[in-house]
This record gives C-alpha cells, structure tokens and sequence, in this order.
C-alpha cells in the first residue's frame, strides 16, 4: 500500500488573510489536520470553508501522537501539520514527527508561508545580510545573563522571541550586557495594533513603560561593530555599567570582549572613574 504525505503548512501568524492559496487547497484535501490547539486553528478552518478533520497535537502530547499519525500516514492517509500561527517547527511543534517520517520513507513536503523571524526582520532595518535564530530566552536572571553573554561579539544580527511578561526584565539583561546596541522589538504582527519599537535599548524600554504589553513579541539585537572606539565613549558605557551593578573589573571586562578592545586600554580608562 502506497503511504500518505506528511504536509508541514505555514499558517497566519495574525491577520488570518496572509495564507497562500496552496496552503488553503492543502489543508480542504488532507485528510487530517494536526494542530497545536484545534480551538485556535478551528477560527482559520471556518473561514476558509475547511473540513477536513482536526486532531490536536502539541508538545504535551507529541510522542504519543507522533505514533498516531504514522500509523495513519502508513496506511495511505494525507495529513497537514500547523502550529497556532507560523511555520511548525520553529519553536513549535513538528520536529518529532518529521524525523519519525523521515526514519520511515514517508513524504514530507513544506508548504512555505508566514514567519515572524522573517516578517520582523525584514521591516527592522538592522542587518539582513547575515541573522542567528535562538527562540525563547531563558527565564531566571542569572540564565539570562549566562545565555546572553554569547552574543557579546557576535556580529550578526540575532533574533529572540519573547513573552509580554518578561520582556523589559530581558531587554534591561539587555541593556547591562549590551550597552548603546541598537534593538528592534515588534509585537503583535500583522495584526490591527503591530508596532516597532526601534533605537537603543534604553530607548526601547522607555518606549515599552508607556505601551501595553500584550501579544507576542520579538526582539532583534544589533550586532557588533567593528569600529573605532574612543576613551571617552569606553568611558561613558563603563558608567552605564557600573551603574546598573556591575562591578568595575566585570564591566572591564565585558567592554574588552564586546569592542575587542586590550583590556588594559580599558582598565587605564576605568582609572578615571
């Protein structure tokens, strides 16, 4: 018996109209659809005139559901893959039953479309050249902060997601590792209140108190420059550090690392202070 398809399809990650045409004609012909919560995804079904069958599948049930829909997909059934808004996989789930089917010579095949990375990069204005994905930061402080500090010297522009509750506690993470970067932070996309926020990071959180936090958010930092900097700026950021806690000797430490810059030029600097 010939096996099913396994369609991994890009869904709307707000306005319910950024969905292709493909998308809408795969998802009327499979014969199930596993969606990360049916109650969220019926709304994108009734729209489109969908009937096709909804089964959820999440990553509190991924294992024993993966088992589920193989056994379907070896027996000849069509099914589509969609998360609550964007493409499965990327941060949701879809990882477990693609290698399943992959170990099992059954189709997988990408229906393309919507991506909160993409769609918030490209309207940033940072740079496009080259990008690093990390999903969700950490949630403790001292995770954070360990998390974060890989980043210091990476030149690329990264990309983070990141709930209403937490985001100012991780943009001022932000601001105590970063300094002056630049960050763009977008929330609610392509929906009726999407809003960018752009400049530095002290910037961006004052933007943030006088803004209602809901929906989801994404953060893009700036990467490293390689440029000159002067005594006088490495003397501004140290204050900037050593005012929100750092000690002198870590916040030489950490400005050395992410200007490349001789320590011993910035300990000479810290001297001033």
């Amino acid at each position: 018996m010939k096996t099913g398809t396994l369609y991994i399809v890009a869904t709307p990650i707000g306005n319910l109209e950024d969905i292709t045409f493909r998308a809408i004609r795969i998802l009327k012909e499979v014969d199930l659809i596993a969606a990360e919560d049916t109650r969220n995804s019926s709304k994108l079904t009734a729209k489109y005139n969908i009937k096709s069958k909804l089964v959820s599948y999440h990553k509190f049930n991924e294992k024993q559901r993966t088992e589920f829909l193989i056994d379907k997909l070896k027996s000849g059934k069509s099914i589509a893959v969609i998360s609550d808004a964007g493409t499965p996989g990327i941060s949701d789930p879809s990882q477990v039953i693609v290698r399943e089917c992959i170990k099992n010579e059954i189709p997988v095949v990408p229906i393309p479309g919507p991506s909160a990375i993409i769609t918030a990069l490209s309207a940033s204005g940072l740079s496009t050249e080259n990008f690093s994905f990390f999903g969700f930061i950490p949630k403790s402080k001292s995770k954070q902060t360990e998390f974060l500090q890989n980043f210091i010297s990476r030149k690329e522009t990264v990309i983070f997601y990141e709930s209403p509750k937490r985001v100012k506690q991780t943009l001022q993470t932000f601001l105590e590792i970063f300094g002056t970067r630049q960050v763009v932070v977008s929330k609610e996309l392509t929906k009726i209140y999407e809003t960018f926020f752009r400049g530095t990071i002290k910037e961006v959180l004052s933007k943030l108190d006088e803004t209602n936090l809901k929906g989801e958010f994404v953060i893009l930092l700036e990467g490293a420059k390689e440029r000159e900097v002067s005594d006088s700026e490495i003397e501004k950021i140290l204050r900037e550090k050593i005012s929100l806690g750092l000690s002198k000797r870590e916040a030489v430490k950490e400005i050395s690392k992410s200007f490349n810059i001789k320590k011993n030029r910035v300990y000479q600097v810290s001297l001033r202070i």
